[in-house]
């Protein structure tokens, strides 16, 4: 009952919210720009390794933790309004995907995936403050910019948002900065901690097919400990069916009392083709290293995904072919439910997303 209101709840917020972004740009004197989006997913997961109920899925990273069962992803509505130099977004999302994204929040704000106010102050500097999607690393939270479903280890273990104020500053045709202070990562709220900096510089070529971010995100979290993520995007675009794209990561943590910093690195490659307008497929290729245990995995991971794009209209279905690998047994079999004695977890996905 509590869920069942609590959802009633976040669907008035969206429709209040909603109507008063188009009474806004009915009634303002001058009139603005509104356009509403919006998204939904849903996916079924099998893992290989237990055909069985056990209760161990064999997922370790965001977004799909289950087996053999048929799961809502995310359902998401966005407002944009823009009206001369100012933009306002407001951004929510339903289900499990918004609530591990705001894992640290409670009651409404898990469903706030963003909301930000920007000003253009010039048409070379833009000031933005409130709550946005992290600008490290390749993959999205929303279901439909990505061609993969299942999430790499990079994103899962990086940040997911920040809260702050940033400067967007266009340092010429080819080349664009982005300096912010912001919470702690993946904090809304954080009375009297330490802020974190937060830096990008985008390089691009004049036709756009070759793009390099170079991203960075340093401070103290909630705990107190120290941190510094530096991160490097990079995308290609080669012919009309072929574009590639690598990010490469590595953060570190000096704990509070430690006398040094221990880190985690992760690199993935991932080939996207098109066969044509409706069909394409992607490869992602992932190394991941945890031998410090700064994300809990205490491991070496690589896995391998391969995901077909099927297009009919704005309806994407995924399937998608997945496996992990451990240098140490890390994943549960249904020999041995008690202790993970497997080092590989195959596993089968087929998602339907839409955007609209």
């Amino acid at each position: 009952k509590c869920k069942t209101m609590l959802s009633k709840k976040y669907l008035t917020t969206a429709v209040y919210l909603t109507l008063c972004f188009q009474l806004f740009a009915q009634d303002s004197t001058k009139k603005g720009n509104l356009t509403l989006t919006g998204s939904a997913d849903v996916y079924y997961r099998h893992n290989f390794n237990n055909a069985s109920d056990s209760g161990h899925t064999n997922n370790l990273t965001s977004f799909t933790n289950s087996s053999k069962s048929f799961e809502l992803g995310m359902a998401s509505v966005k407002a944009d309004y823009t009206i001369g130099k100012t933009e306002a977004v407001v951004d929510l999302g339903f289900g499990r995907r918004a609530e591990e994204f705001s894992y640290n929040e409670k009651g409404g704000l898990t469903a706030i995936k963003q909301a930000y106010i920007s000003w253009a102050a010039s048409d070379k500097l833009k000031f933005t403050m409130g709550k946005w999607g992290t600008h490290v690393g390749y993959e999205l939270l929303d279901a439909y910019l990505n061609r993969n479903y299942s999430m790499d280890y990079i994103f899962s273990y990086g940040p997911f948002f920040h809260t702050g104020l940033k400067a967007d500053i266009t340092l010429s045709k080819n080349a664009a900065l982005m300096i912010g202070v912001a919470n702690p990562t993946d904090n809304v709220t954080a009375s009297f901690s330490k802020k974190s900096l937060l830096g990008q510089l985008h390089l691009n070529t004049t036709d756009a097919k070759l793009n390099l971010y170079l991203n960075y995100v340093g401070g103290k979290d909630i705990p107190g400990n120290s941190t510094n993520q530096y991160d490097a995007v990079l995308t290609a675009v080669l012919n009309s069916t072929l574009n590639v794209g690598f990010n490469g990561t590595v953060k570190s943590v000096k704990a509070v009392g430690a006398t040094n910093a221990e880190s985690w690195w992760g690199s993935a490659v991932y080939l996207n083709i098109d066969a044509s307008s409706n069909f394409g497929f992607t490869i992602r290729a992932e190394r991941f290293d945890d031998t410090h245990g700064v994300a809990g995995l205490n491991n070496q991971i690589f896995d391998g995904t391969l995901s077909a794009n099927i297009k009919i209209d704005n309806l994407t279905i995924i399937p998608e072919f997945r496996i992990d690998t451990g240098k140490t047994p890390m994943f549960y079999s249904q020999s041995d439910l008690l202790n993970p004695t497997a080092k590989a977890a195959p596993s089968f996905i087929l998602a339907a997303v839409y955007h609209f």
